[in-house]
């Protein structure tokens, strides 16, 4: 199994994930064009996608699905919250899957794990990916973690994590104030010390990638959120990878 990102940031996110034959696109966030172009950087084209899943409505994750799905006749599956949220622009998708958030479902031969996070959405998810060997444990846009995610990721073999900003660059940037609340709240985004935390509590025995994600232009810097994990871990900091904004990051295995 690997996995890659097309971009990770407010601008946009989708993230890639291939077990076999099977190529799942997680969220898309970036015009159909730029999305294309961001595959191919891949090696992949649209047409080898076997689904889309996604994890909530807000655009930077969501901009970009109707129309790649309706072009290339890409399936996607979301929860019922979600549908209604954005059912103009999915609702009339010909290949539209309704998940239960607690239940795993088969996309060919990669397992789907979705689970259920703290955000202001309606119905947000995050997911755990698994090809019945390794596991790929995805968690960005949440304000906090839960017991319930601290389970779910345990034990896995690779984690992309948000380090969402700095708790001191936020208070002191020029964001107004109501908007600093609702990055920095309970339903919002995961700072690098809450980020840190968070990975500390898990069983990360089995861990071969560490990613830090969705990393702010504004309120965070790659060595910032490098930094937390890496303490947290106890590792080098050239272990923890980042993905970017422009790039997302290449393809990483797990063995």
């Amino acid at each position: 199994m690997r996995f890659a990102s097309l971009g990770s940031g407010s601008e946009g996110n989708a993230l890639v994930v291939q077990a076999g034959s099977t190529c799942v696109l997680m969220d898309c966030g970036f015009p159909l064009t730029d999305t294309c172009a961001r595959l191919a950087r891949l090696g992949l084209a649209p047409d080898s996608l076997n689904g889309i899943v996604v994890t909530h409505e807000h655009g930077d994750h969501i901009a970009g699905v109707a129309r790649l799905a309706r072009k290339h006749s890409i399936p996607v599956w979301l929860t019922h919250g979600t549908l209604r949220a954005q059912f103009k622009l999915l609702g009339n998708l010909p290949q539209l899957t309704k998940i239960d958030p607690h239940l795993p479902f088969a996309i060919d031969g990669l397992l789907v794990h979705p689970f259920l996070v703290p955000h202001d959405a309606a119905e947000p998810v995050q997911y755990m990916f698994s090809d019945g060997a390794k596991r790929l444990g995805v968690l960005t846009d949440i304000g906090c973690s839960t017991p319930h995610i601290e389970t779910t990721l345990s034990g896995c073999d690779a984690l992309v994590l948000e380090c969402n900003h700095d708790a001191a660059l936020l208070a002191n940037s020029d964001y107004p104030l109501s908007l600093k609340r609702r990055v920095g709240g309970r339903f919002g985004h995961l700072n690098n010390a809450d980020a840190a935390a968070l990975l500390a509590r898990l069983d990360y025995s089995r861990l071969q990638h560490i990613v830090a994600a969705h990393l702010s232009r504004k309120n965070n810097t790659p060595e910032l959120a490098v930094h937390a994990l890496s303490t947290a871990l106890n590792c080098n900091p050239a272990w923890v990878a980042v993905a970017t904004q422009d790039e997302g990051f290449s393809w990483r295995e797990i063995i």
